[in-house]
């Protein structure tokens, strides 16, 4: 049923569905192929769509769900302007980090602006103008608005767009305790939200990214094509996504026993060529990646066998800039590309280890000479670490940080992400408020978005088949649909508008295919679509005073009495998922 949702007389006849017989050509997904051909979008350019009636209705009842839990959260919605001056955004340091995947603009007057990717800048100072008291908080304001990002290579639909709807929301707090407990609030109310949408969703930790912040959570729907990776412990008691995943630390391994010696190694500088010189594994060599990170050279200590994660490094220093060396800098600062070791480093070098380096000794690594390599280095004896650090790429069976199960890989599509900000926002802005006790604190932040037109893409790609889309019934564009089977037909014509008109004053969300087209042409466009309850009205069953059911999910097919016909799909509706 549709809880409230307006409904009214509508007719296929009336309604702009084009529907396409084909895949277009560059649809790469389902939920890409099947919004198309269902006639739900329609691209304007790579990134960018207009959203059709089927759409609109669908992506109006996930808002409709959304805005409903929001409110009942406590969350009071207003509306943010899209153009925005660039000042704030430079405050806080986004300006630069988010580089060319944000829209940047100059009006008449060479003024810098920018296209809203997210909008912590507009609402941090939005609420230090107007409530500067510890009396007026907490407080927290959302909204539904589209956003934009200049993906480089926008693809997969609705899924990596250059614009998106979402609902974003930003709470403002006196403390940490306070802002945990809106966190709280918010986490609840966005489980609320994916479960009516019918989502099969898991709730991850999460990197922060170019949002910053610390505790942060994404909300992530389960799909075999999701570009979003997770990792799952395979006895249920972690989860994390791959960039925040943190494995279990070996065991320290030890002091070593070998001496530190030289070695000549000639043309060996990859990992992969020194260990097949050498006939030793990947994992018995030290690699030494380095970095500059805010001007300083920064030296990443991880097993020959595994890969720095940038985006954990940028983390750790955020919100200093990185950069991985490029070959000028090796020489301009005094290190042979490809042979770097972390022995001799002076102090203007920061050395940062991962963890795994602990369950290693008498490591193999580069000797800081070309074409050769040490053996037997040893930290503490030969070289020192200053931070030891969760650095790595995370791969398929490490162990979990929990129980020590194996940890396996699986793929999503993030729907929703929250953050804990604390003050990176409020500070740089001078965001402020009086406390009890007279003196100015900057706001404790968090900020909750939700992927609206995402939903509507992930729900296909969770379910779908071979013949179109089949929507739960809170998100279909309708919920029932009749078809009349034979159009010419007065008496099958009279007793589909009957059916059709007594469930919409039932409060159904019903549509009637009228068109002037064959029976097949409708059912197969039915399927396509997915309503989840068809009603066939034809010839053969009105002769015999019935009409024919179908349950879109299950595709199971049922008969009832033209009399009882409408209650009878209300029923059906009911058991629908």
């Amino acid at each position: 049923m549709t809880g409230g949702y307006p409904v009214g007389p509508m007719r296929l006849s009336c309604l702009f569905a084009p529907t396409l017989r084909e895949d277009p050509a560059d649809a790469e997904i389902p939920s890409h192929r099947l919004l198309l051909r269902a006639g739900f979008i329609r691209p304007v350019m790579a990134g960018v769509y207009t959203t059709l009636p089927l759409g609109l209705r669908t992506m109006r009842k996930i808002e409709r769900i959304v805005r409903e839990e929001m409110d009942a959260s406590g969350a009071q919605e207003i509306r943010m302007p899209i153009v925005l001056p660039a000042d704030p955004w430079k405050a806080t340091g986004r300006y630069e980090l988010y580089g060319d995947v944000m829209f940047k603009l100059t009006d008449r007057h060479d003024r810098e602006l920018v296209l809203g990717p997210t909008q912590e800048e507009v609402a941090a100072p939005l609420i230090a103008g107007d409530l500067p008291s510890y009396r007026d908080l907490p407080i927290n304001v959302y909204q539904v608005e589209w956003k934009y990002r200049d993906e480089f290579r926008p693809r997969f639909g609705l899924l990596r767009g250059r614009e998106f709807l979402m609902k974003d929301a930003y709470s403002f707090d006196r403390d940490e305790e306070g802002m945990r407990e809106s966190y709280r609030i918010m986490y609840e109310a966005y489980e609320r939200v994916f479960e009516r949408c019918g989502l099969d969703f898991v709730v991850v930790e999460a990197d922060p990214g170019q949002i910053g912040g610390g505790v942060n959570h994404e909300f992530m729907a389960r799909a075999s094509v999701g570009e979003d990776l997770f990792v799952e412990c395979e006895n249920g008691d972690y989860l994390a996504d791959t960039e925040a995943a943190r494995p279990m630390a070996p065991e320290p391994a030890g002091e070593g026993t070998e001496p530190m010696v030289e070695v000549d190694t000639p043309d060996t500088p990859t990992i992969e060529a020194l260990a097949a010189f050498l006939g030793v594994e990947p994992s018995r060599t030290l690699k030494c990646v380095m970095f500059d990170v805010a001007g300083r050279s920064t030296a990443v200590l991880v097993p020959g066998d595994r890969e720095v994660s940038v985006n954990k490094l940028e983390k750790l220093v955020f919100p200093a800039k990185v950069r991985v060396f490029e070959d000028g800098d090796f020489e301009a600062r005094g290190f042979v590309k490809g042979y770097v070791g972390p022995q001799g480093f002076g102090e203007d070098v920061l050395v940062v280890a991962d963890h795994l380096v602990r369950g290693g000794r008498d490591w193999i690594t580069g000797s800081n000479a070309r074409d050769r390599h040490v053996r037997g280095a040893n930290v503490g004896r030969d070289f020192r670490v200053d931070r030891w650090e969760d650095v790595v790429e995370f791969r398929e069976g490490d162990r979990c940080p929990v129980d020590g199960g194996s940890l396996r890989i699986g793929r999503s599509i993030v729907v929703g992400h929250i953050y804990q900000l604390g003050t990176n926002y409020s500070a740089p802005l001078g965001a402020r408020f009086v406390d009890e006790d007279g003196t100015e604190k900057p706001y404790v932040m968090g900020s909750y978005g939700i992927g609206i037109s995402r939903i509507m893409a992930a729900a296909v790609e969770q379910r779908h088949d071979d013949l179109g889309i089949v929507w739960s019934k809170a998100l279909a564009p309708f919920e029932v649909v009749v078809l009349v089977a034979n159009q010419d037909d007065e008496r099958v014509c009279a007793e589909g508008e009957r059916i059709y008109r007594e469930l919409g004053q039932m409060g159904v969300d019903v549509l009637i295919d009228d068109r002037e087209l064959t029976a097949g042409v409708k059912f197969a466009d039915a399927d396509l679509i997915g309503y989840p309850v068809q009603v066939v009205v034809g010839r053969r069953g009105i002769e015999q005073g019935s009409v024919d059911l179908k349950l879109r999910a299950t595709g199971e097919r049922s008969s009832a009495a033209l009399v009882d016909a409408t209650r009878a799909v209300v029923d059906l509706l009911a058991s629908a998922p």
